[in-house]
């Protein structure tokens, strides 16, 4: 039976719909990205059929890297995630910690209609958390020790909706604990100033904001389906080609587009970057900054070794400045 479970476990991204890749997204992104091409860019049903199932594409070497990644980060996930700090944890410490200051009062808006604090704890839950994401992606390319963690995603030569699973052990729990710390934090906060008419509106269980962002297409920003929005909507919501274009290997597309669902963060921080209709975009890293992107050996042992490296450059130099 527990041998039954952890095989659950290994699929289950599958089929929960909390997660990204879960088939009923995958399939509403089928849709989208059909009518998209047949609709806005005038193909038949063939060639939009050829264009989302291309097999050079689909079962190139770097999407069967990341089939391989996927495999191995889920063992060492269900090995590590106990380990882990919780949502629940940093939620129960914080909540703790707001009774000892003076500035907010417990249940002061205990009052508040149900309806009103439903809906603004789903929009701050969403909000935050997007807003942490953005944070720590732009830290991640731009503090060279993490970059070197993050180079695994960057990698990918052709972008596939499991590619959002081709990263590093290290940066998947650096993004666990941003999570169990973002959301800790908003249900500690809320659980404090409301009082326990806390909850959230959900679908499937599904925070519903997040619910919509997957029905929307979350899928196609790891794909060949350059989807476009209004610039006034791209400057709102990252459009799936915006994110490609964070994956272009173009000198001027590089640090641009670090957005999860809200464009805003990178509008406001000097970041953003629209869509380019009609350009060919090309995917990856150089081989300077990766020997190479589909064996699996280099992809996990490679960026912890340049991470390190980048550490002790950086160590040296404050010690020369201290000196």
């Amino acid at each position: 039976m527990e041998l039954l479970d952890h095989l659950g476990a290994f699929w289950s991204d599958f089929i929960d719909p909390k997660k990204r890749l879960f088939l009923g997204y995958v399939a509403l992104s089928v849709v989208i990205g059909f009518l998209w091409l047949m609709l806005a860019r005038r193909a038949g049903l063939r060639g939009a059929a050829a264009r989302i199932f291309d097999r050079r594409v689909l079962f190139s070497r770097s999407s069967r890297a990341d089939v391989g990644v996927y495999a191995i980060n889920r063992l060492i996930t269900l090995m590590i995630s106990p380990l882990l700090i919780t949502q629940l944890a940093i939620a129960t410490g914080l909540y703790t910690a707001l009774h000892g200051q003076a500035l907010l009062r417990p249940a002061a808006f205990a009052a508040a209609p149900e309806a009103l604090v439903i809906g603004l704890f789903s929009a701050a839950m969403f909000v935050i958390d997007d807003l942490s994401k953005y944070l720590v992606h732009r830290w991640m390319h731009r503090i060279p020790f993490l970059w070197h963690i993050h180079k695994v995603h960057h990698s990918a030569e052709t972008l596939t909706p499991l590619t959002v699973y081709r990263v590093h052990p290290l940066e998947g729990v650096l993004y666990a604990l941003r999570g169990a710390a973002a959301q800790g934090a908003t249900l500690a906060l809320f659980f404090f100033l409301f009082g326990p008419a806390l909850d959230l509106f959900t679908v499937l269980g599904v925070n519903v904001l997040v619910f919509a962002f997957h029905v929307a297409g979350s899928n196609l920003r790891h794909s060949h389906v350059d989807i476009h929005y209004w610039p006034w909507l791209e400057r709102i919501l990252i459009s799936p080609a915006q994110h490609q274009l964070h994956h272009s290997t173009a000198e001027e597309h590089f640090d641009r587009n670090f957005g999860a669902a809200l464009a805003v963060w990178d509008w406001a921080f000097g970041s953003l970057h629209l869509s380019e209709r009609g350009r060919t975009l090309t995917f990856g890293v150089t081989e300077a900054e990766l020997s190479s992107a589909s064996d699996l050996r280099v992809l996990y042992w490679q960026p912890v070794r340049d991470s390190a490296l980048a550490l002790k450059r950086a160590l040296r130099r404050r010690i020369r400045a201290a000196a």
